[in-house]
Order: structure tokens, then C-alpha cells, then sequence
């Protein structure tokens, strides 16, 4: 079974919410959503090309875990507390499942 991942990009395009923005990500939604959906890692980026893009990363055991965290009611809520507290941030959402893994 190969990992799959769940990828949200969002574009925070005034910048002077950005910093709110990190900072509630950091605080409160990327630990909520790692606990609901029940993740191995997350990780988060902010555009070196275009710094109103953040990417939020979440690794999932296998394409089972993702399908089932994506159909469940903490998706449901995770996504309206999102647009509650930032209804100008737009985003978009994709998923993977692991090709290849590589270290050199």
C-alpha cells in the first residue's frame, strides 16, 4: 500500500492578513485537522515565487485512510470553520498517492 496525500493550496492575496493567517494555521487548524483526519505528518509552505500562496500537506498510511477522511464529517467541519474565519482566502484541494520514494 502506497501513502497517500491530501494538499491544499490556499492564496492569502492581501498581505496584510498574512500573519493572522500563519498564525491561526499554525495554532489552530493544521493541529486540528492532523488530529481529525488521524495523519502521519503535515507539513506547511509558504511560495518563495509568490508569497500569498501557502501549501498545507498531509501524509495519510494509505489511499484508504485519505478516501475515508475525505467523505467524513471532520472534513465537513474542518472546510466551514475555514470559510468562517477566512472567507476571502480562496483554495484549492488535490490528492495523491505516492509513486515513488527516493533518498540519495
Amino acid at each position: 500500500m502506497s501513502k497517500a496525500y491530501f494538499v491544499v493550496r490556499s492564496t492569502v492575496a492581501d498581505a496584510a492578513k498574512r500573519a493572522a493567517f500563519d498564525k491561526w494555521y499554525q495554532a489552530e487548524h493544521l493541529p486540528d485537522a492532523s488530529k481529525s483526519f488521524g495523519v502521519k505528518k503535515a507539513w506547511r509552505f509558504w511560495s518563495l515565487a509568490d508569497p500569498s500562496v501557502h501549501q498545507a500537506t498531509y501524509e495519510f498510511s494509505d489511499q484508504a485512510s485519505l478516501d475515508r477522511a475525505m467523505k467524513g464529517e471532520d472534513m465537513k467541519r474542518l472546510v466551514a470553520d475555514f470559510n468562517r474565519d477566512w472567507p476571502d482566502v480562496t483554495r484549492t484541494r488535490e490528492t495523491f498517492v505516492l509513486a515513488e520514494e527516493f533518498a540519495g
